[in-house]
């Protein structure tokens, strides 16, 4: 019985997200090894990716059509690099966002699925985590890639399209 009760609370407490977040940036790249141009808003295309954005030419229902980082993460990432701060176009992510817990998107139960919804259309689902690549080496100087262990945020699909942009709320919404 106690293993049930225990059951029951983490899926009640895995429901709760303390407030809405916010788009605080957005980034689209042409191609692999392009640089990243910061855009104001984004079309967010159902089951591909952003408009504009390399990964939007992946094979539909890829599981990282969009990548995502955490604006409280790029403080812990400079300070693991000796710097004031980073400029988060550095991490090829496409969205910046602040206020919620991306880790905590990721859904713990199958039957209890999670989604993010941006502004007024898009909804994500959080696939996985999107780990550093060895580019965050070059980019970032000696030891970049190891500053972005755990903190390179996570990958996302695209579940319903639209256009979103920086400054849209994020609500989370459990099923």
């Amino acid at each position: 019985m106690r293993n049930a009760d225990e059951a029951k609370l983490l899926r009640d407490l895995a429901r709760h997200f303390s407030r809405p977040g916010r788009v605080d940036a957005i980034y689209v790249r042409t191609e692999r090894a392009a640089p990243v141009s910061a855009v104001r808003h984004a079309l967010a295309i159902e089951g591909r990716g952003l408009d504009g954005d390399r990964a939007r030419g992946a094979r539909a229902g890829h599981k990282r059509q969009v990548t995502l980082v955490q604006a409280e993460h790029l403080p812990a990432i400079a300070a693991f690099l000796g710097r004031v701060a980073i400029d988060p176009a550095l991490l090829r992510r496409n969205v910046v966002v602040s206020g919620v817990n991306l880790i905590a998107a990721r859904a713990l139960f199958q039957d209890q699925p999670i989604r993010m919804h941006i502004g007024d259309a898009v909804i994500l689902v959080i696939t996985g985590s999107c780990d550093p690549c060895s580019k965050m080496e070059t980019v970032l100087g000696p030891g970049g890639w190891n500053a972005m262990r755990g903190h390179g945020g996570m990958t996302a699909r695209i579940e319903a399209g639209g256009t979103f942009a920086v400054g849209d709320a994020i609500q989370m919404r459990v099923a």
